[in-house]
């Protein structure tokens, strides 16, 4: 995996915490992953990164079937929503690395509801398709089970005011 060294040390550069290659196989996803979005998220349905707009967990399970390995990243959110953003416009950065180095199936997921407009026209089309992405858990994908089979922190939050550990992913062949 000595090929995927430099993309680490970008990562890592790019101000995340933890970057490892992992195998795609060892990314899960679970059909209750989106319905957390759809009982549970205020952005379901309003923005066009966010369910029902994403892939499910089937369609998310064969599309990752199609890769070996992502570089895998976390971050430590102290609730600065700046970092969020500096995070997933990361997450598109690597990809876009990926893709000019070669790796032309290079596909980011991010963290989080897609911030780059003010407001998103969810019956319309992008206004920013070359740097939105949808959240992992957008395409339901267990990040928590993700994150702990690679030994990577990870916990319940009790309240919306508390640090926690935020995730995204680079598809990459």
């Amino acid at each position: 995996m000595k090929k995927y060294e430099p993309y680490i040390a970008m990562a890592l550069e790019k101000g995340v915490d933890d970057a490892l290659i992992v195998d795609t196989a060892k990314i899960f996803t679970a059909p209750w992953v989106r319905m957390k979005c759809r009982f549970g998220c205020l952005y379901y349905g309003k923005k066009l990164c966010c369910p029902p707009h994403t892939p499910d967990h089937k369609e998310t399970r064969a599309f990752l079937d199609s890769y070996k390995h992502a570089l895998l990243c976390h971050k430590h959110w102290k609730k600065d929503y700046k970092v969020v953003d500096k995070f997933n416009s990361s997450i598109v950065d690597l990809e876009t690395t990926f893709f000019l180095d070669g790796y032309y199936k290079a596909l980011g997921l991010g963290m989080g509801p897609c911030t780059l407009c003010k407001s998103c026209d969810a019956s319309g089309a992008c206004k920013n398709p070359e740097r939105a992405r949808p959240a992992m858990e957008a395409c339901g994908i267990d990040v928590f089970q993700t994150a702990r089979a690679h030994q990577l922190p990870i916990r319940v939050v009790r309240t919306h005011s508390e640090e926690r550990d935020i995730y995204g992913v680079v598809l990459i062949e």
